[in-house]
């Protein structure tokens, strides 16, 4: 059965310039899962409180398994450029709003 998590990324610092050169790769990489069986149920960049530039991504993501949703990052354009400081991924549990959606 699948499961939901939910993936927290924040960028390393000074990195915007190799994050708008690898974004489109990375979104038709969150559109196009391929091999991988995740589905992409919402997400976007964060954003910096100050100037409100893209500081790094969250992810809602519907797989069969931690390792599945692990795989799935690990071919992100962004994780293999070396944007990220940190990744967190947590099992989420969707209480509110339409599941269904995407974009």
């Amino acid at each position: 059965m699948s499961q939901y998590f939910a993936v927290f990324a924040t960028d390393k610092p000074d990195h915007i310039s190799l994050r708008n050169q690898v974004r489109p790769a990375h979104r038709e990489h969150l559109r196009n899962p391929y091999p991988h069986r995740v589905v992409v149920r919402l997400g976007g960049p964060t954003l910096d409180s100050g100037n409100g530039r893209m500081n790094g991504t969250l992810l809602v993501v519907e797989a069969m398994s931690l390792a599945e949703v692990q795989a799935f990052l690990g071919d992100d354009p962004y994780v293999r450029a070396g944007l990220f400081e940190h990744i967190e991924i947590r099992p989420w549990n969707w209480g509110l709003g339409n599941p269904e959606l995407r974009g």
